[in-house]
C-alpha cells in the first residue's frame, strides 16, 4: 500500500506552501504558494542571496526616488523567487500583493498588473501565476476587475462562508480557506481540543466545499494553513490543499489507506441572490472569530513583508 501523501495525491491537487526550493524539488507539488512571511523566510536562505541583490540593482536602475526603488526591488525579489519555483511545478505560483493594500481596491489592482508585467519580463506566462489578495470586500472587488482581465487570483485569509460566497460571485479562480488559523481562534476562545471531525476549520472547508459544489460555483478550493496532518486528511477529495514541507514530509512516512472525505457530486440547485456589500460585512462583523482572525492576518502580513522591506533596504 502506498503512503498517505502518494494517496492524496490522487485525489486531490497537492501544493507546497512554502519559498524553499529545496523542499519544492523534494516533494514535487503540482502547484506552490508564497506570502510575505514565507518571503522573509526564504530570503534568509542561501538560493535567494543573490536575487536580493539583483532585485536592488533592477531597482535601482527603473525607479528614482528612494521609495520607489524599495517598493519595486521588494516586487522583483518575490517574482524572482516565483520564478524559480516556477521553473520546479508543472502548475501556478501564488504571488501575494501587500497586505497593506488590502482596503484599496484600486491601488490592489495596479500593484497586480505590476507584478504580472514583472512576470512576463521574466518569460512566465499569465497563466502559470495566481495573483494572491486578501478576502476583504475591497480584495474581492479588486479581484473581479482583474479575473475580467484574464488575470487569475488566489483569495486569501478567508475564515466565513460570505467570503466564500463573495469570492465565488465575483468568478474568482480560487480560494484559500485558513483552516489552522480558525482551530487556533477556537482553542483559545474555548479551552477545548478538537478531533479532526469536529476541528472548526475542516468543518468550515467542508461546508464552502459542498455549497460551491451543490450550486455549480467553479471557483476552486484550496485549504490552507494546517497544523496537523489530521485537519489535511479530513479534507481529502478537496480540489487543493497547500500544505507546508513538515507535514508533507509527515503524509509521505505515514501509511493506512485514505478515507475521501469531500466528493463533488454536481450542482443541484441554482445559486442564491449575490450578496450586498452591507450584507458581506454584516456577516463577517457578526462573526467574532472571522473578524479578528482577518485583521490579524493582514497586520501579521504587512509586519512581515516591513521586514523583508527592512532586509532589502540592507542590500542597497
Amino acid at each position: 500500500m502506498s503512503n498517505l501523501l502518494s494517496q492524496l495525491k490522487a485525489v486531490t491537487t497537492v501544493v507546497v506552501d512554502s519559498g524553499d526550493l529545496t523542499a519544492i524539488e523534494q516533494f514535487r507539488p503540482v502547484d506552490a504558494t508564497t506570502n510575505p512571511s514565507l518571503l522573509l523566510n526564504a530570503s534568509q536562505l542561501d538560493f535567494a542571496k543573490p536575487m536580493l541583490k539583483a532585485a536592488v540593482s533592477y531597482a535601482k536602475a527603473k525607479a528614482t526616488t528612494t521609495a520607489a526603488q524599495l517598493e519595486l526591488a521588494c516586487d522583483k525579489f518575490a517574482v524572482d523567487v516565483g520564478t524559480a519555483i516556477s521553473k520546479l511545478v508543472p502548475g501556478r505560483v501564488s504571488t501575494e500583493v501587500d497586505a497593506r493594500l488590502s482596503f484599496d481596491t484600486a491601488a490592489t489592482v495596479a500593484k497586480a498588473l505590476q507584478l504580472v508585467a514583472l512576470y512576463q519580463e521574466n518569460g512566465v506566462s499569465t497563466e502559470r501565476i495566481l495573483i494572491k489578495i486578501a478576502s476583504t470586500w475591497e480584495g474581492i472587488q479588486a479581484a473581479r476587475q482583474l479575473e475580467q482581465q484574464g488575470i487569475q487570483c488566489n483569495l486569501t485569509l478567508l475564515f466565513h462562508m460570505a467570503q466564500a460566497r463573495a469570492c465565488a460571485e465575483a468568478g474568482v479562480y480560487l480560494i484559500s480557506p485558513f483552516v489552522g488559523r480558525i482551530l487556533d481562534w477556537y482553542k483559545a476562545s474555548t479551552g477545548q481540543d478538537y478531533s479532526s471531525e469536529t476541528d472548526p476549520g475542516v468543518v468550515s472547508v467542508r461546508e464552502i466545499y459542498r455549497f460551491y459544489k451543490q450550486h455549480g460555483f467553479k471557483t476552486v478550493v484550496m485549504g490552507a494553513s494546517f497544523r496537523n496532518t489530521g485537519e489535511v486528511l479530513a479534507l481529502a477529495g478537496c480540489d487543493r490543499l497547500t500544505i507546508s514541507p513538515a507535514l508533507l514530509a509527515e503524509l509521505d512516512q505515514m501509511q493506512g489507506e485514505l478515507t475521501v472525505h469531500l466528493k463533488d457530486n454536481g450542482a443541484s440547485s441554482a445559486a442564491p441572490a449575490q450578496l450586498s456589500q452591507s450584507q458581506f460585512r454584516w456577516a463577517l462583523n457578526e462573526d467574532a472569530m472571522a473578524t479578528e482572525k482577518l485583521a490579524e492576518g493582514i497586520r501579521k502580513f504587512a509586519i512581515d513583508q516591513r521586514k523583508l522591506e527592512q532586509r532589502i533596504q540592507q542590500a542597497f
